[in-house]
C-alpha cells in the first residue's frame, strides 16, 4: 500500500446507494449487476460528471453471478461510461466494497489514474442454486451425446438423491461454523449478555429510524422504480423498525444455540439486497473540476486471524494499525462507524479496543481505548439498515463522512468485520 501521506491525497467526492431491502422483498427481481448499474448511474447524474472522466470502476460482491462473474465489467459497459474503462471485481466477504475503494484509491495515490468509481452490490434474493455432482455429471454427458438414445441413457444415471439442489451456506469452509455460530461463540468468550445485545439492537433501530425520518439517511439513497412493471417504488430501507421495543427483542428465541444462546434473528443483521458506490478522485482533479469532496482517505489497514478463534474480531487488529498510519489516536477521532453484523460482534469488538491482550496481539503496547458510545454508529447500523454483503463498506463510508460534515468533525474511523476471520479499518479526514 502506498503511504497516503507521501503521495497524492485521494478524495471521496460523493456517494450514493440504493435503499437496502430485506432479501426476498422489494428487490427480489433485481440482480446484483443491475443494482450496481442503478447506483453508478445515479452517482454520475447527481455529480453531473461526464462519463468520459471515469478511468476505472472497481466493484465488490460476495456471491457473484455464475453467468457474469465480473460484476464490475458488466456495470462499466453501461451507456454512461466509455467502453475503455478498466473494470475489475473484488471479494473480501463483508469488506468487499472497502477492498474496491482502497484498490481504486491506491491507483489514484500512485498517479496511475485520476478518477474512479468504487463500491459493491449484492442480491441475496438471487443466490445461485447448484446441481449435485451426480446431476451435473449426467447433464454434461447428455449434452455430449449425439443421439436421443445417448441422451436418455445419460439422464437415466440420475438418482433421486441427485435431484436435491445445493444452496450456498453462510458458513466457514475451514471450520464449518456459520457466522451466527461464531457470533454466539464470541458472546460467550467475551461475556456479552443477551440484555446488552438487545439494548444495542434497539439503539440501532431507533437511531436509523430517526435518521430516516429527518432525511439524513434517505439523502444518501436513490429512489428505485422496480422492474419489470416499474409500478413499485422504493425510496427507503425496509428493515428499519421505528416501532421496535426491548420487550419484543427480548421475547425472540436464540437461533444458533437454542439452549444456552443469546444471538437471535433480532440482534443480527438481516440478509439484504442493495448496491452502493463512491466517486474517488485525486485531490488536484477534484479541485480542477470544481468539486467539494466529502473528505479524504487518511489511512487504512487490513488484518486477519484464525477463523476458528473469534471469526469477527479482526477489526480489533486492523484499527490500531490504521490509526498509527494516520498518526492519530482514538482521542483524535470525532466519529466511529462499526459494521454491525451482530450486536454480539460489535460489543466484542468494543471490548477488544479496550483490551491489553488484543493491543499486544496487534503489535502495540497500549489498547486503542474505550469508544464513546455517543460517537458510535450515530445513524444506527447494519442491524437496522441492512447488510448487502458487497455494498455495506461503501454505505458506511458515505454515512460517516456525511455525519462528520454535519457535526463539523475532522476525523472518522470505520471498521468492518468479514468472513474468513478478516477485518478492515480506515481513517477518513475532512479539511478543517
Amino acid at each position: 500500500m502506498p503511504t497516503f501521506g507521501n503521495s497524492r491525497r485521494v478524495a471521496i467526492v460523493a456517494g450514493v446507494r440504493t435503499p437496502f431491502t430485506k432479501a426476498g422483498t422489494a428487490f427480489k427481481s433485481i440482480s446484483a449487476i443491475d443494482l450496481g448499474k442503478l447506483c453508478v448511474a445515479e452517482l454520475i447524474q447527481r455529480t453531473n460528471l461526464s462519463g468520459s472522466e471515469v478511468q476505472a470502476l472497481v466493484f465488490g460482491t460476495v456471491i457473484p453471478s455464475v453467468v457474469a462473474p465480473n460484476i464490475a465489467r458488466e456495470i462499466a459497459l453501461m451507456p454512461l461510461l466509455p467502453k475503455g474503462v478498466q473494470a475489475f471485481s473484488v471479494s473480501r466477504a463483508c469488506a468487499s466494497a472497502n477492498q474496491a475503494i482502497t484498490d481504486a484509491a491506491d491507483q489514484i495515490a500512485l498517479g496511475h489514474i485520476d478518477v474512479a468509481i468504487a463500491g459493491g452490490a449484492e442480491s441475496l434474493s438471487n443466490v445461485p442454486i447448484l446441481h449435485s455432482a451426480g446431476m451435473a455429471e449426467a447433464l454434461v454427458l447428455a449434452s455430449k451425446a449425439k443421439t436421443l438414445t445417448g441422451r436418455m441413457k445419460a439422464l437415466a444415471r440420475v438418482r433421486p438423491k441427485d435431484l436435491i439442489p445445493i444452496t450456498p451456506a453462510i458458513a466457514e469452509p475451514s471450520t464449518g461454523e456459520t457466522m451466527g455460530q461464531s457470533a454466539e461463540k464470541m458472546a460467550k468468550l467475551n461475556d456479552i449478555s443477551r440484555e446488552d445485545q438487545d439494548h444495542f439492537t434497539l439503539r440501532s433501530h431507533r437511531l436509523a429510524a430517526a435518521g430516516t425520518a429527518d432525511g439524513r439517511l434517505t439523502a444518501e439513497e436513490m429512489t428505485v422504480y422496480v422492474p419489470p412493471k416499474y409500478e413499485s417504488v422504493v425510496s427507503a430501507d425496509n428493515g428499519v423498525r421505528s416501532d421496535s421495543s426491548y420487550e419484543q427483542l427480548a421475547a425472540l428465541k436464540p437461533v444458533f444455540d437454542r439452549r444456552y444462546g443469546s444471538v437471535t434473528a433480532g440482534n443480527s443483521s438481516p440478509l439484504t439486497d442493495g448496491g452502493a458506490c463512491v466517486l474517488l478522485m485525486s485531490e488536484q482533479k477534484a479541485k480542477s473540476l470544481g468539486y467539494e469532496p466529502l473528505g479524504y482517505i487518511k489511512s487504512y489497514a487490513y488484518a486477519a486471524l484464525d477463523p476458528g478463534e473469534q471469526l469477527l474480531q479482526a477489526p480489533v487488529l486492523a484499527a490500531p494499525v490504521a490509526l498509527a498510519r494516520a498518526g492519530l489516536t482514538l482521542k483524535d477521532i470525532d466519529l466511529v462507524e462499526m459494521h454491525e453484523a451482530f450486536a454480539a460482534q460489535v460489543l466484542s469488538n468494543l471490548r477488544g479496543f479496550e483490551s491489553q491482550y488484543w493491543a499486544e496481539r496487534a503489535g502495540f503496547t497500549h489498547p486503542v481505548g474505550e469508544v464513546d458510545l455517543s460517537r458510535l454508529n450515530v445513524m444506527g447500523g447494519s442491524i437496522a439498515i441492512g447488510h448487502p454483503f458487497g455494498a455495506t463498506g461503501s454505505r458506511i463510508t458515505v454515512t460517516l463522512l456525511n455525519e462528520l460534515a454535519r457535526r463539523d468533525g475532522q476525523f472518522g474511523l470505520m471498521t468492518v468485520c468479514a468472513a474468513g476471520g478478516m477485518g478492515f479499518s480506515m481513517v477518513v479526514e475532512r479539511d478543517a
